[in-house]
């Protein structure tokens, strides 16, 4: 196209092959350049081939480098994926390592505590049994023997091994009690601990997912995207020795509470048996004690029983003596009768007749004697009834008695050692 057609194209704003010269309108052209030699036309042939030609090397060189450039970022891109790829199976198979070591102390923890509840539960039923069942039934023994009466209310070996008994069931609550703190405490730092363990599993756990989250991660994956912010894309400020150091720290922790709970049960262990084996002991000499007291009640029982025989039969022996000195007394009144009676009518004999004669000395003598005897039965038989009212009075107080040892073995054999045969001591 010629400079005249371009310059009606761009006045017109139409091509030249479209209209027709006879149509065109008449355009004023500017003057003609002055014409340039052949050696100048040669000579810019020849420096437009010489650019065109380093334009060519140069692109040439250009494009080999931009091949290189590009060859090598991507193997550098590859390589730097597949050295991140491999950190990060690393990293998730040392924190699935970790995870596992601190799962397997969990496990030792859950255990542990497990087996600290099943102690717990029998310190607490040990306690609750002491209190409920051996400490009430001693102190109601106690009770029941204050209701013994008289005599047999009476300080003896049985109070003093019941109230040793009490003071040994206290003694084992209290030790027992202590032990029960040692445990709820020992308790408590293992689930804190296995706080820690739970929340450091759950921390692992999602840096695991997202590490392969982002292992799964491809170039092409639509959900890219490219950070343009101006705070630091890596926030982490914690070294990788600080982290193995607070995992370390997490399974020394656990395993160091785990080995500290063990002795704790061993300890309970010894403190049980020890507990019942005194309880036993307690108990047993207690009931020694009270079998004692019972068949040493239950001889004087029988021998009080055999001598409120033998005074009941000495009663009816003494009422019959009784009996037999009033008749005795009785007889003796005709005698004496007879002899006064004598002696009055010898007393009427007249002038020489009354005389001092054998019969008269006869009848003197029997009338002293027969007052003698009448003395000597009256004496014998006001003896006889003193003897009868202290032998009747002994009667009571043996009866008295006996009914005391009926009562106080009611107490100590059918009351108390039943109640103490429902104290149980086991290995709980």
């Amino acid at each position: 196209m010629s400079e005249a057609q371009f310059g009606v194209r761009n006045v017109i704003g139409a091509p030249v092959a479209t209209t027709r010269l006879s149509e065109q309108a008449i355009v004023c052209m500017p003057p003609r350049t002055s014409k340039f030699t052949l050696s100048e036309w040669k000579l810019s042939n020849e420096q437009r081939c010489r650019n065109t030609e380093d334009q060519q090397q140069l692109a040439d060189r250009v494009l080999g480098e931009c091949e290189r450039v590009r060859d090598e970022t991507a193997e550098r891109a590859s390589i730097m994926k597949a050295t991140s790829d491999r950190r990060i199976e690393e990293r998730i198979g040392d924190i699935e390592y970790n995870k596992k070591e601190l799962q397997l102390q969990r496990k030792e923890i859950c255990l542990e505590l497990e087996a600290l509840g099943v102690y717990k539960t029998r310190l607490l039923d040990c306690l609750s049994s002491l209190q409920t069942n051996a400490l009430t039934i001693c102190q109601k023994c106690l009770m029941l023997r204050d209701g013994r009466i008289g005599i047999d209310l009476v300080v003896d070996e049985v109070e003093h091994a019941l109230q040793q008994e009490i003071t040994t069931i206290l003694g084992g609550q209290s030790l027992l009690k202590r032990a029960l703190e040692q445990l709820n405490e020992q308790m408590r730092r293992l689930r804190s601990t296995r706080y820690l363990l739970d929340r450091d599993l759950q921390y692992k756990q999602a840096a695991i997912d997202l590490d392969k989250g982002s292992l799964s991660l491809k170039p092409t994956d639509l959900c890219l995207s490219i950070y343009e912010g101006y705070a630091n894309l890596d926030p982490a400020n914690i070294s990788a020795d600080e982290y193995n150091a607070y995992s370390a720290k997490n399974i020394q922790s656990a395993a160091r509470e785990v080995t500290s709970a063990r002795p704790i049960r061993v300890f309970i262990d010894i403190l049980l048996k020890q507990v019942i084996d005194d309880l036993w002991s307690a108990f047993n000499k207690c009931n020694h004690e009270f079998k004692e007291r019972i068949e040493d009640t239950k001889r004087t029982k029988a021998k009080l029983e055999d001598m409120h025989r033998e005074t009941t039969q000495k009663i009816a022996d003494m009422e019959e003596n009784i009996l037999e000195l009033q008749k005795a007394l009785s007889a003796k009144e005709g005698n004496i009768a007879l002899a006064h009676t004598r002696l009055g009518r010898r007393a009427q004999r007249i002038g020489a007749e009354l005389v001092r004669d054998p019969p008269g000395q006869a009848l003197y003598y029997e009338c002293e004697m027969l007052r003698k005897s009448t003395e000597e039965l009256q004496q014998m038989l006001h003896e006889a009834t003193s003897s009868l009212r202290y032998l009747l009075q002994t009667q009571i107080q043996l009866e008295e008695d006996i009914n005391v040892k009926m009562n106080t073995l009611k107490i100590d054999e059918v009351d108390c050692m039943t109640l103490r045969t429902t104290m149980d001591y086991h290995a709980y």
